[in-house]
């Protein structure tokens, strides 16, 4: 079977297998071969995403730009409902704790920020580009901390190990929903191209169009209606892979700038 995911957001992995079930039909009815049963959640990213035998995953759009870019083909990207969501783009959530007393991002310089990866869009690169025109000396937090996602981001600051984060908008609408979030928002990042789909670059031209076309039936099937609102899918766009050149403008933004880390 050619290894299958949709790993990157913190979803009802019960959800995430029937909407991948309803993909998977609309695959095999066009006679893609090796259509996995069931969805892949790989340990090593990094190594899923490059295997050449990749039919569809979903990935960060900073790693599409940089370690990605050239050796994997893009298939688009799902519009999202999520607060900070608009169409195939996406903002990331400026968070506190509710008792703060911060009331915008400026009140957090010299704090603690806590961040998911340095790879990650959306917790690092597109933080660090909102911060960096407030930066002293290419610094603008006292010390930065790694948490390794954004559920652990949240319960730093909610534990008051961080000051700060930025949560991707449709992980926090997910992680809201399950009622244990108790902060605050206090503004947003520059609105990116949303989390990208991928596939192998030695997937052939008909299979990446029926990964297309199969997307947009899943996107539109009334059957998959509630599986959809449980993953906050509300459509599924092709994009050039021109689109996510916003990626690189804010990092290079920020650089030029003198702030290269938060």
């Amino acid at each position: 079977m050619r290894p299958v995911s949709l790993p990157m957001y913190d979803a009802d992995r019960g959800a995430v297998a029937a909407f991948w079930r309803g993909v998977a039909a609309a695959l095999r009815r066009r006679e893609v071969d090796s259509v996995a049963d069931h969805p892949a959640w790989p340990d090593d990213l990094g190594a899923h995403w490059l295997d050449a035998r990749l039919l569809l995953s979903q990935s960060c759009g900073y790693p599409l730009v940089t370690s990605l870019a050239g050796r994997v083909q893009l298939v688009g990207a799902f519009r999202y409902t999520a607060d900070g969501c608009d169409g195939v783009r996406y903002r990331s959530q400026l968070v506190v704790r509710r008792d703060d007393p911060a009331r915008s991002i400026e009140d957090c310089r010299g704090r603690v920020v806590a961040f998911n990866s340095s790879e990650s869009q959306s917790g690092y690169h597109a933080l660090l580009s909102v911060v960096a025109p407030l930066a002293d000396g290419g610094r603008f937090f006292a010390r930065a901390v790694a948490s390794g996602s954004h559920r652990r981001s949240i319960e730093a600051v909610q534990r008051g190990e961080a000051d700060v984060a930025a949560i991707d908008c449709v992980s926090f609408a997910a992680m809201r929903r399950e009622g244990w979030v108790h902060v605050r928002v206090i503004g947003q990042t520059e609105a990116a191209p949303g989390l990208p789909l991928i596939t192998s670059a030695e997937t052939s031209a008909d299979d990446l169009a029926a990964l297309r076309d199969a997307l947009h039936e899943a996107c539109a099937d009334p059957a998959l209606a509630d599986v959809r609102c449980a993953l906050f899918i509300d459509g599924f766009e092709t994009l050039p892979f021109a689109a996510y050149d916003d990626i690189l403008a804010m990092r290079r933004r920020a650089l030029a700038l003198g702030c290269a880390t938060l």
